[in-house]
This record gives structure tokens, sequence and C-alpha cells, in this order.
């Protein structure tokens, strides 16, 4: 009788510490939500003219979001103030909530970075002025930088959403706009390296749409400078082990160009075997071009 007690305490031990573990989990995502504001778009096969992304992607989109419900969510293509708080409201309605919310309105005056986060924010510091020169001529990062940092019982996290200039241009003198989105790269790097000169004892996440592939020269440029090792690109897989992202459906070609970007001092604390996840459930077909990618770290809110 003793023992069969003693192995329930055992069982109900083991699973106390698995539930613990579980909620001390917590997750950060980054989503191409694809123009939720209002943008020249096809809808129903007709041509509409700054028109609101429409109410099927809408849906399809937070029952994406629902599908992997990160704690903090970055977000990018996203309208000013109104629209995040329609996307936090209709998120709560069904079931998933956000009390906190943050945009960042930047030099692009209709493609913002946001986040939507279930943590309260320690501090936000939105980067609107992140300067380069380009072809001798002052430039701006397009859409800055948002950063917003959390209290976490290991310690400040803090999380940095970019949005790299896309392919589109009409410069000949720079296609597919490789310079410009190397140079922004170039700056959010510095500016990354600014705020923290020591990455080992950072904890941090560069994250978003970098418009370009791993071994591209804009990607590079955010890793390191000189010896300096921002951080690490996150490996990352969907159920099936595909890694792609985003899908170009001009082309109908598929690449990777969404990432997470862990800090060395936040290595140690990613779980899932040090790779992200990319969600591909129900809706993320619908709601964007893009696909979310996420991590789950082994770091628990502050009390």
């Amino acid at each position: 009788m003793l023992s069969l007690r003693l192995h329930r305490y055992l069982v109900l031990g083991l699973l106390l510490s698995v539930s613990a573990a579980i909620a001390s989990a917590l997750t950060v995502g980054a989503y191409n939500v694809e123009n939720y504001t209002l943008a020249d778009r096809m809808v129903d096969g007709v041509y509409r003219k700054a028109y609101p992304k429409p109410e099927a992607e809408k849906q399809a989109l937070r029952e994406s979001i629902r599908g992997f419900a990160p704690d903090i969510l970055a977000l990018e293509e996203m309208g000013g103030p109104p629209f995040l708080a329609e996307l936090q409201a209709d998120l709560k309605a069904a079931g998933l909530d956000y009390p906190h919310a943050t945009v960042l309105e930047a030099a692009d005056n209709d493609r913002h970075v946001a986040i939507l986060s279930k943590l309260p924010f320690k501090d936000v510091r939105r980067h609107t002025q992140v300067g380069f020169k380009y072809f001798g001529q002052p430039d701006l990062v397009k859409r800055g930088v948002l950063e917003v940092t959390f209290a976490t019982t290991a310690g400040d996290l803090t999380v940095f959403v970019i949005h790299l200039k896309s392919k589109r241009t009409e410069r000949k003198d720079d296609p597919e706009s490789t310079l410009q989105r190397e140079l922004e790269a170039t700056a959010v790097r510095d500016l990354v390296l600014a705020r923290f000169p020591d990455p080992k004892q950072a904890k941090f996440i560069v994250c978003g749409d970098w418009n370009d592939t791993r071994r591209s020269k804009p990607v590079r440029s955010l890793l390191k400078r000189g010896d300096t090792e921002l951080g690490e690109l996150l490996r990352a897989y969907d159920s099936r082990g595909e890694t792609w992202t985003h899908f170009y459906r001009a082309e109908e070609s598929y690449t990777r160009i969404d990432y997470l970007l862990a800090s060395p001092g936040l290595l140690p604390f990613v779980g899932h075997k040090g790779t992200a996840k990319i969600h591909d459930g129900p809706g993320v077909r619908e709601a964007s071009d893009h696909r979310p990618v996420y991590v789950e770290l082994k770091l628990a809110p502050a009390p």
C-alpha cells in the first residue's frame, strides 16, 4: 500500500513539474499580415483602390493566430492604431486576449510594424529616425524599428520588430533594392548594438519580414559587425519539415524571408532543440502571403 501511495505521489509530482514547465514557456511570434490596412487590391475579381483587408482574410487571420496563440506577436504590414485596435478586439472576441498593443508609425505612411502581447510592456522605444546614406543622400529605414522590453523571471527580454525594404523598385542603379535593403539591415544592426553592446549578456530577438534569403547580403549584414555576433538565425520548420514563409503569387515561388534572430544571451533559453516553428494550420493560406514563424522560450513572465 505504501509503495502504491509513493508511486502515486511520484506521478503527481511529475505531472506538476511538467505543468510548471509548460506554464513557464513563453512564445514569441512574427507575422506579416499582408496589408491589414487600406490598399489597392483585387477583391472578388474587381480591382479596388484604398480598400480594407477583406473580411474573409481577416477571419482566416484570426483562425491562424489562434492556431499557435503566441504570448507576444510581432506584426508587419499593419495599418495605423485603428487597424491594430480592430484586430486586437476581434481576437479577444474570438477568445484570444492581447491587452497590450503598440504600433510604430514611421516613414512608410501605409505599412507599419506592431506588437500584440499578453504580457505588459516594461519599456517601449519607437525608433523612427534610423538613418543611413543611400547613393550619397540621407535616407531612413522606412518602417523604423519597434523595440519592446518585457520583464521575465530570468531578466529582461527585448523584442525588435523590423520590416526591411521590399524588392519592388524603379531604380535601375539598385535592382531589387538589394543595396537599400542591405543599408537598412546595417543601420538596424548598429542600432541594436548601440542598445546592447555585448549581445552575449543580453536577451533579445530581432524579428520580422526581412525580404531576402538567408545567405543574402542584407541578411548577413544583420548577423554580425566585425567579430561581434548579433545573434543566430533560428532554423524553423512546419509540421511537414518545410521551411518556406512566403508565397510569391506572381511567380508561384516559395522562399524563407521571415526570421527570428536570437542573441547569444538568449540562445540557452530557446526550447524545442534550439529551433523555431512555422505555423501551417487552418487559415494560414487564406490569411496572408506569409506564414508566421514563432519560438518557444524557457522563460516565465515576472510576477
